[in-house]
């Protein structure tokens, strides 16, 4: 299913090239289907959200982008090109991501996490790295300080030498988007960023994937906080069951009376009041997704 994006959207998001494209895309599990010929276009430096209720599919669609399944029917296209659904092919070819939960390695430090990230850009090959070769150093050097670096763009610069486990929630996730930009990527798939995180760390993330895209990237979200989706948006799609229910300018979705009765749950007799806005309640009391249901 597929929404039309309005011209005046193109040149809010100045409208790049396309690098990442889902045609029709499709998942089934048995009887049950999950998502449901969706289709998308990210542009060069445009940052989309993604939005929908518990369960419409949105990780599962996040999981055919990069490779985690191959999807029942359509395709995914990077550049223009067929991405094969194997994630190790689909973050060399340049996309990565970070998850709903996360996953870090807890008995590593913060370095040595974004670290890991790195090496699917290095080149040493077994024999080099067990005798240490020149190659091998030079790529270990090259990784640490790759590591340090992004550690201090996300915040993390102080933590640098703790185990992932131990640090806060919210460092976590900024762990993890560290790791995935270490992948040198051209688009950043981020699922709920913000999931736990107070204000103040909302917005310190909000701040940081606005510099990510002001570096080139382009950058999917999916976020259950409508404050923070729409002020950061160029362009928003809802899915709902599946299906894509719109896909828009952050105001035209915003004030989409299927997204606030479909997403936010307002009953009919609540349509048109103030209160019904989804960005005056940014958080929905329903919890949010977990593992693969959404």
């Amino acid at each position: 299913m597929t929404a039309t994006v309005p011209e005046d959207t193109a040149s809010r998001a100045g409208r790049g090239e396309v690098i990442l494209s889902a045609r029709a895309v499709s998942m089934r599990f048995g009887g049950l289907v999950a998502v449901n010929e969706v289709d998308l276009d990210v542009h060069a430096g445009e940052i989309v959200g993604l939005i929908g209720p518990n369960g419409a599919g949105k990780t599962t669609f996040f999981n055919c982008l990069t490779g985690q399944y191959r999807p029942t029917a359509g395709e995914v296209l990077f550049r223009g090109t067929p991405l094969p659904p194997k994630p190790r092919a689909v973050v060399q070819a340049g996309v990565a991501r970070t998850f709903q939960n996360i996953r870090l390695f807890g008995n590593m430090t913060a370095l040595e996490n974004v670290m890991v990230g790195r090496y699917s850009r290095t080149r040493a090959g077994a024999l080099s790295a067990i005798g240490r070769g020149p190659r091998y150093r030079r790529e270990e050097r090259e990784t640490r300080d790759r590591a340090v670096q992004l550690l201090e763009q996300v915040g993390l610069t102080r933590a640098a030498d703790n185990l992932a486990r131990s640090l806060p929630y919210g460092d976590q996730r900024r762990l993890e988007i560290a790791r995935a930009l270490a992948t040198e990527p051209s688009v950043l798939l981020l699922d709920e960023p913000t999931a736990g995180m107070n204000p103040q760390e909302t917005r310190a993330v909000e701040q940081l994937i606005t510099d990510i895209r002001a570096a080139g990237l382009a950058i999917v979200v999916i976020e259950h906080d409508m404050r923070f989706i729409f002020s950061l948006c160029d362009r928003v799609s809802c899915l709902v069951r599946g299906e894509v229910l719109t896909a828009s300018t952050p105001e035209d979705v915003r004030s989409d009376p299927r997204v606030i009765e479909a997403y936010i749950g307002t009953g009919r007799e609540d349509r048109g009041r103030k209160d019904a806005d989804p960005a005056a309640r940014a958080k929905p009391d329903a919890p949010h997704e977990t593992g693969e249901s959404s």
